[in-house]
């Protein structure tokens, strides 16, 4: 036992050392993870801002300059005005606008019998957009309208019904708030696998592998021997993710500290592992990359949840998303972070990823011990 320590211990600092003096992955393991938060954090965002409405007044009454005025008051919406449908539809066609509001004539006189319509047509060519800014530009004609009410402009419908609702979990409704959470597990994803699994693969390709075959090193040892640098820097990875979580997106993290940095650890020891295994099979650094590549990241950035909800994918790519081990980190990190805790959730998701941990760290040794033998 004393002597088994004693080899774990030396191969620890050599790995460290070795780790130490390659500079490009040290820059990948700790630079890259900046990038890619910042890139991505900011980058990316489902949040429709400035969307280009043209609005056609085909008489202008009280009710229609009201109207205009409360839809004209939001920084979702960029209203321009145009004199005639032909004008706006020509717009609309050279891609200048996002969407025509045409107010009818009659608008006045049918606002008042309590039966106006407006016409909203909105550029299809991209739906997500599109389904938002119909969101936007109602919410804008509700407000406008309940103002006109409250100055008595409008004629007050009798048996109106008015819906208050209320965001949970994410009030600002800011995507942020859900793009963050879910960054930290593509991160973790990356620099897990990519850095770990080009290890052995490098030492194959440099021929200092054979020097250990000498030694009475046993397979789990250099496993863990590769993996505990790793785990270091990818902490201060997950350090770094949480801190510009919290004060540069200002996205709350309502659950526990000590739970979020417990599954950080699990799913970091995962990635980590699963990189390992690669390099364990793969014969070449350029192999191992791209393996890493389609078996961690793409699928963590598809089938996670990341970007699409599961729910709306088909049956087997469902099965598939579960069998991922991102699928269950992410689902319990956007939890943590927005939700607060839910111990339920959390020693269930957690005990899975301990599950997938120790299955690919006796892989790796499995693979290992193949190539020590």
């Amino acid at each position: 036992m004393k002597q088994s320590f004693l080899r774990l211990i030396a191969l620890i600092r050599k790995e460290t050392r070795q780790l130490l003096r390659d500079k490009s992955n040290l820059a990948v393991g700790l630079i890259l993870p900046i990038i890619l938060i910042l890139l991505f954090g900011y980058g990316l965002s489902f949040d429709l801002t400035n969307a280009r409405v043209a609005v056609v007044v085909e008489q202008h009454s009280p009710q229609a300059n009201t109207l205009l005025s409360g839809i004209q008051d939001t920084k979702y919406l960029k209203i321009e005005q145009f004199n005639s449908f032909d004008a706006a539809k020509r717009a609309l066609l050279k891609n200048e606008n996002d969407a025509i509001l045409t107010i009818p004539p009659n608008y006045a006189q049918s606002l008042s019998q309590g039966n106006a319509h407006l016409q909203l047509i909105l550029n299809g060519a991209n739906p997500s957009i599109a389904t938002a800014l119909q969101g936007y530009v109602a919410g804008a004609v509700s407000t406008s309208l309940n103002i006109q009410a409250d100055r008595h402009i409008a004629v007050p419908i009798l048996g109106t019904v008015s819906i208050e609702q209320r965001l949970w979990f994410n009030e600002s409704g800011n995507s942020t708030w859900f793009l963050v959470p879910g960054l930290i597990v593509l991160i973790l994803t990356l620099i897990g696998a990519f850095l770990t699994a080009l290890l052995i693969a490098k030492e194959r390709e440099r021929g200092t592998l054979e020097a250990i075959f000498v030694t009475p090193v046993r397979p789990i040892e250099l496993v863990i021997a590769k993996l505990v640098p790793y785990i270091v820097v990818g902490t201060i990875d997950l350090i770094i993710c949480l801190l510009a979580a919290h004060f540069i997106f200002d996205v709350p993290i309502r659950g526990s500290i000590l739970a979020v940095f417990t599954a950080s650890f699990l799913y970091l020891i995962v990635s980590l592992a699963l990189g390992l295994a690669i390099s364990g099979i793969a014969s070449s650094q350029f192999l191992a990359s791209q393996v890493a590549l389609i078996a961690s990241f793409m699928p963590a950035l598809m089938l996670s949840g990341f970007v699409f909800d599961t729910r709306n994918l088909p049956i087997f790519i469902q099965i598939v998303s579960q069998i991922l081990p991102a699928t269950h980190f992410m689902t319990l990190i956007k939890t943590l972070f927005l939700a607060g805790n839910d111990w339920t959730l959390f020693f269930k998701e957690c005990g899975i990823l301990l599950f997938y941990a120790i299955f690919l760290i006796n892989a790796s040794r499995i693979f290992l011990r193949k190539k020590l033998r």
